[in-house]
């Protein structure tokens, strides 16, 4: 039966060499556009957490990275997970659904929070653990060899998370390794990251962004909408789902028509939270909308720099 190899790990590593091995990208998609880290290695030995960078993306004990995708119905597109480096495949598992912490029954999920997953063998003490990834998917089992690059599954939603992502935990010599600085405590010093090619740090974006005839409902966005169908008389509402915000980040939104800007408004946000969305628009006016393509554009902004910018078009036509 397959099964995946559970594994005491502690938090904070050994000192090692950056160049003892290297990393691929685990996931297939662009980093920042069809896929964003929204949770890095915590970084802090007390109760509290901090990213590499010394910023917020991350939670008390978090031992991995997490590669979020935007939506569900991206997850259901199919999105693979990548072996990171060569090497053996020590274990894997399958089985679960993908239902997401809030919706499968406690007992399948206890001592199971990887969800379906595999774990590789590099050699050296280092091994890559890839957890909640898809039922039905994982494509190798124990004793396989696989190359760096090497599909292994998709990205699910099994086990213990609230997100569809592909969580990477690192180890070597059974302790956790944050692959951005695996050898300081320096806020942002990633010299001598583990990857084979540099990953920008962001410390929020917007995952999508669209327009409704109505405020939509988060499970909606999470989920994914479908193109808009707005008409003259409707309301015209641009929403954006983000993701790492810290209390005053401003969210600004801005939708233009045939005949110039419709709606301008900025939003100050209040918290910290992993995942959030805010939206804004207008009525029709009296006579309806004007035919023709309406533009909305979302920019976020910390500290009076600007983080993110996305833009959207929807035609009213009838």
């Amino acid at each position: 039966m397959k099964h995946l190899i559970a594994l005491a790990i502690t938090a904070g590593a050994s000192p090692l060499l950056a160049q003892d091995i290297s990393l691929q990208l685990p996931i297939d998609c662009t980093l920042g556009k069809t896929c964003f880290i929204q949770q890095y290695t915590d970084r802090d030995p007390s109760e509290a957490s901090s990213d590499f960078t010394c910023g917020s993306l991350s939670y008390d004990g978090h031992k991995g990275t997490d590669f979020a995708l935007p939506t569900h119905q991206d997850r259901r597109a199919g999105v693979a997970v990548l072996a990171a480096a060569d090497g053996t495949v020590r274990g894997v598992r399958d089985g679960m659904p993908d239902l997401g912490l809030d919706d499968t029954p406690p007992e399948q999920v206890e001592g199971r929070d990887c969800g379906n997953g595999v774990v590789i063998d590099h050699g050296d003490g280092w091994e890559t653990q890839y957890c909640h990834m898809a039922l039905g998917t994982v494509s190798v089992k124990t004793g396989d060899t696989v190359a760096a690059g090497s599909p292994l599954g998709q990205v699910g939603f099994s086990g213990r998370t609230q997100f569809p992502h592909l969580h990477l935990s690192v180890r070597h010599n059974g302790e956790v390794v944050d692959p951005f600085a695996p050898d300081t405590a320096a806020c942002g010093d990633s010299s001598l990251a583990l990857w084979a090619e540099p990953i920008s740090y962001q410390p929020t974006a917007l995952y999508t962004l669209g327009f409704d005839n109505e405020v939509p409902a988060y499970d909606a966005i999470k989920d994914g909408l479908p193109e808009p169908d707005i008409t003259r008389t409707d309301p015209v509402v641009l929403w954006g789902f983000a993701f790492g915000s810290q209390p005053g980040d401003v969210m600004a939104f801005s939708i233009t028509g045939p005949y110039g800007e419709i709606f301008d408004q900025e939003v100050t946000l209040d918290k910290h939270q992993a995942q959030y969305f805010r939206a804004g628009g207008r009525k029709a006016p009296s006579g309806g909308w004007p035919t023709g393509r309406y533009t909305g554009q979302i920019t976020l902004s910390r500290d009076g720099k600007e983080l993110d910018r996305r833009v959207t078009q929807v035609e009213i036509h009838r």
